[in-house]
């Protein structure tokens, strides 16, 4: 059986979704997008992979087809991101400023809000389309729009332009993806998990990108590498 539980550790769509019903399946994946979008307890979800996968197999692969009309799951995530976004919104415009002077936790970072901020202070308004293809941001940047009170109809603009190019981009990539392996008879279950592992590493090249340009954090990785075998091979 096709194992997909990468994305989320111990959970498997495909599994699922032969274990509980088509319907489920996209329900679920619905409600991942709106708590990755909308509620702070999402920022790790893996909004970007468990979309394209399950664009995959709703076309279907060797091992399973997830009946159910791409058209109205592609629908029903698009509304998910939209609201998730605008219920972040809404909760960074109610709390304001209060956010940031929240004690630290695991659903909770000040440092990803500070990220969202300067994603927010360098893009402006267009933050909340760009900041859909940006692990952890698109999960802040709403937050952040709200906290600096940004007109709700600019917000709602760039949140309905946002999820549509986003939703339809990987939903659809990954269905027509799909399609294509089929017709030309590739295993799409031997190739999936390596495409997901390129989504990924893409989702998150950004994060990495903003990481190594900083002088001082490029120096203390390489500091860290360094002195790792010294460490590891260390003796007592």
């Amino acid at each position: 059986m096709l194992k997909l539980d990468n994305m989320i550790p111990g959970f498997d769509l495909a599994q699922f979704a032969i274990s509980a019903g088509p319907v489920a399946a996209v329900l679920l994946v619905v409600f991942i997008i709106f708590a990755e979008n909308g509620l702070l307890v999402g920022f790790f979800l893996p909004g970007d992979s468990i979309i394209f996968t399950l664009g995959v197999l709703l076309q279907g692969t060797n091992l399973i087809k997830i009946n159910f009309d791409i058209n109205l799951a592609v629908f029903l995530l698009f509304l998910a991101s939209v609201i998730g976004s605008g219920t972040g919104y809404f909760i960074g415009r109610k709390l304001g400023p209060k956010m940031f002077n929240r004690p630290e936790s695991f659903f909770f970072k000040k440092d990803n809000v500070t990220k969202a901020q300067k994603f927010y202070d360098k893009h402006g308004g267009k933050t909340i389309i760009l900041a859909r293809f940006v692990p952890v941001v698109r999960t802040f940047a709403p937050l952040i729009a709200g906290v600096g009170k940004m007109n709700f109809k600019s917000f709602m603009l760039f949140n309905l332009i946002g999820g549509a190019l986003w939703i339809c981009g990987v939903a659809y990539g990954g269905y027509f993806l799909g399609y294509y392996l089929n017709q030309i008879g590739v295993d799409v279950d031997l190739v999936l998990l390596p495409i997901i592992a390129c989504i990924v590493l893409i989702s998150a090249s950004p994060a990495i990108y903003a990481v190594l340009r900083d002088k001082n954090q490029r120096q203390a990785i390489w500091a860290g590498i360094k002195n790792l075998p010294s460490k590891i091979f260390k003796r007592k």
